[in-house]
């Protein structure tokens, strides 16, 4: 009997497509559905924002550089080719290994954003210093810190969950952490970032345990300092005073110019938009239209029908999220995986609330649709840490546990 054998390249194209489907399954094995929701979520956002990066970034990437429509796209393909991927290995690692790291992230953290501030590498742009210039690569140190802080708070504070109403046991071990990395952002001027990097604080403070009076005592001082630095600087200051009365026809061409054209570009879009590509705002009459106002030309491009796609994906990604936090009994992983939700979800709702007039112009993009390298890997990043976090974590049957962490205040009061 002759015996018939495969060709050995048949052989290796098998065993290729049985080890890539082996990863696949790997990836998403004994996982809860709350966690690959918020992994498909990440990811369709991400392919959702290179197709409106493309659309929105054509026009002006054609004139500038070396005249090809397709560079601000392509980079942005670079990223996410990298980053995914990236994300996917972190997710992979150890539980174990962020809280020791806390402490050196917060410091690489803030070595890289004070070089933006101290050194001749830091570049302004818009009227804020948050860019820095290394190797050839230019991004936002601040995006890392972010993260950083995150993961610094939460190993810190779930060491003292149980002396919370000790509020000065626990806050001097973290005041000059919180101060310098505010403090060197704001130096630069970007108040939208500090503004993010105060609502993961709170986020995080709450989720703790922290006492609402202790919060509101807080949040009083913070506005009380954004008040200050929004007097201190006059264009900050002019963009607030149009806010609050409105635009007349002498602002038109400064203040009024964006929110006015960002307003007219989503109402012309109607329900069903004017179709991928064809947006007016994007030819020079909408500045930032495929970082900071992207969701403009989506409204304008798609419609009601697309900005409803966006907003419904972040709701989903925040209820998988929330899930996750409430059933995952490491207050760590708690802490860490409530501060990158406040921060991705709450940033999108900051970015969608400016883009209405809802809000001032901050300055802040659409986590993973706007265009953006240093901020799109930061947050790619950021749920690889979460996905390493919650792989064990199954919400399908949540602990008896209350979502914030118990405390003995709470527990005497019992």
């Amino acid at each position: 009997m002759v015996k018939t054998t495969r060709p050995a390249a048949r052989v290796d194209v098998d065993e290729a497509k049985k080890r890539a489907v082996i990863g696949v399954k790997t990836l998403f094995e004994t996982r809860s559905p709350e966690y690959i929701v918020m992994v498909s979520m990440v990811v369709f956002l991400v392919i959702f924002g290179l197709t409106m990066v493309l659309s929105s970034s054509f026009v002006t990437s054609s004139r500038q550089g070396s005249g090809d429509p397709f560079a601000v796209a392509m980079r942005q393909v670079v990223w996410a080719t990298v980053g995914i991927p990236l994300m996917l290995v972190v997710g992979r690692m150890a539980p174990s290994t962020w809280k020791p790291l806390a402490p050196t992230l917060l410091l690489i953290g803030m070595a890289l954003q004070s070089l933006v501030i101290f050194t001749p590498l830091g570049v302004a742009a818009g009227g804020n210093r948050n860019w820095l210039t290394l190797g050839g690569l230019t991004g936002q140190p601040s995006e890392f810190l972010k993260l950083a802080l995150i993961i610094w708070m939460a190993a810190v504070l779930s060491r003292y969950l149980d002396v919370l109403s000790d509020w000065k046991r626990w806050l001097s071990r973290m005041g000059m952490g919180l101060g310098l990395s505010m403090g060197l952002v704001m130096m630069g001027q970007d108040l939208g970032t500090v503004g993010i990097m105060v609502l993961i604080i709170l986020g995080i403070f709450f989720v703790a345990g922290v006492r609402l009076t202790h919060l509101a005592f807080v949040v009083g001082v913070l506005a009380a300092l954004g008040a200050l630095a929004s007097v201190i600087a006059p264009y900050r200051m002019a963009r607030f005073a149009v806010w609050l009365s409105g635009c007349g026809m002498e602002d038109y061409l400064s203040q009024c110019w964006q929110p006015l054209h960002s307003l007219w570009a989503m109402g012309s879009g109607g329900i069903f938009g004017v179709g991928l590509g064809n947006s007016r705002a994007k030819w020079f009459w909408l500045p930032e239209a495929e970082t900071d106002y992207i969701f403009a030309i989506i409204g304008e491009e798609l419609g009601i029908i697309g900005t409803a796609v966006v907003v419904v994906s972040f709701v989903v990604l925040a209820i998988a999220m929330v899930r996750l936090v409430r059933a995952n009994p490491d207050p760590f992983a708690k802490l860490v995986t409530a501060g990158v939700m406040v921060w991705i979800v709450g940033q999108a709702l900051v970015n969608i609330a400016v883009v209405l007039e809802l809000l001032p112009v901050l300055g802040v993009p659409l986590p993973f649709v706007s265009s953006g390298g240093s901020a799109l890997m930061a947050g790619l990043l950021a749920f690889g840490v979460v996905m390493s976090l919650n792989r064990g974590v199954v919400p399908s049957a949540p602990p008896a546990a209350p979502s914030r962490p118990t405390t003995r205040r709470q527990v005497s009061a019992q």
